[in-house]
């Protein structure tokens, strides 16, 4: 009966299509990165909790702590399917993680190939993005250390120029705000001098107020948009390697789990096979 699915010659009852090394290296795959997630969601909520600020619920979008809670939760889903599939032999949970690591690794493959095309529509983008942090950089602390992280870095000031920092009601320059910080700029903007050895968080004070060619001797008044997109053509190389080390543990995971699945679909075609012959004499 040429059609039927046998074992192979010379092999027991107990033989297996399933692969014990695809199967737990998939599965330990996962484990690491389950882990990493949990690390993620605690660290997430923990920021959260010890804000204790209603503020901060007005600008989730741009709160750090909400982002990776949300990275986190994504990569548990994502991971826990893979855990319990490649453990369980469970075709629907592998299917799962497949289809997802393959649908996120589109959406990463798109979104850099549309930021390319259209990058003044990114630039616009990122302006906003910005823009809107920088509302909101009192409200949250961690969206603050990592705005004065982000301007000491680039040494940069603003979106497109220090008087951006005008958006912010405390940094307003309109005669009506009673702000002590009325047309200043965040420290981070402040150009560091050599023998400086405590910060000076009032160094920014009154600089928006300033001419332009004043206001250079002691901020940098280039925005930080300019300074973010020179970087990203001078680092293109890096940023490429980068992209592609996220990619291979992807394909990596895409591999294993496509290659359990056709072994647990093999076994379970032997399975059926040896149902229905178990009694069959010409088998």
């Amino acid at each position: 009966m040429g059609g039927r699915r046998r074992a192979p010659p010379g092999s027991n009852e107990d033989f297996t299509f399933v692969s014990p090394v695809v199967k737990y290296l998939l599965f330990f795959f996962n484990f690491v990165f389950w882990v990493i997630s949990v690390i993620l969601v605690a660290v997430g909520v923990y920021a959260r909790v010890i804000k204790h600020t209603e503020a901060a619920l007005a600008c989730l979008a741009v709160d750090p702590a909400m982002i990776i809670m949300a990275v986190g939760i994504l990569m548990f889903i994502i991971t826990f399917c893979g855990c319990v599939g490649s453990l369980r032999e469970n075709i629907c949970l592998l299917q799962t993680f497949c289809i997802s690591l393959t649908v996120i690794l589109i959406i990463q493959i798109a979104a850099g190939i549309l930021g390319f095309i259209f990058s003044n529509k990114a630039r616009t983008k990122v302006t906003e993005i910005i823009n809107n942090a920088i509302v909101h950089y009192r409200d949250d602390v961690d969206l603050q250390n990592l705005i004065d992280y982000g301007q000491t870095k680039f040494g940069c000031c603003g979106g497109m120029m220090h008087k951006d920092w005008s958006q912010n009601i405390y940094f307003n320059c309109s005669q009506s705000n009673p702000s002590k910080e009325r047309c200043s700029v965040p420290f981070s903007c402040c150009i560091p001098t050599g023998n400086e050895t405590v910060i000076n968080t009032m160094c920014g004070q009154g600089m928006q107020g300033m001419d332009q060619q004043e206001a250079e001797k002691q901020i940098h008044t280039d925005g930080c948009i300019d300074k973010l997109v020179d970087w990203i053509h001078s680092n293109l190389f890096m940023l490429g390697g980068i992209a592609l080390g996220l990619a291979v543990p992807q394909l990596f995971g895409m591999v294993l789990s496509q290659m359990l699945i056709n072994q647990i679909k093999e076994q379970i075609k032997l399975q059926s096979y040896n149902l229905k012959h178990t009694f069959d004499p010409w088998s």
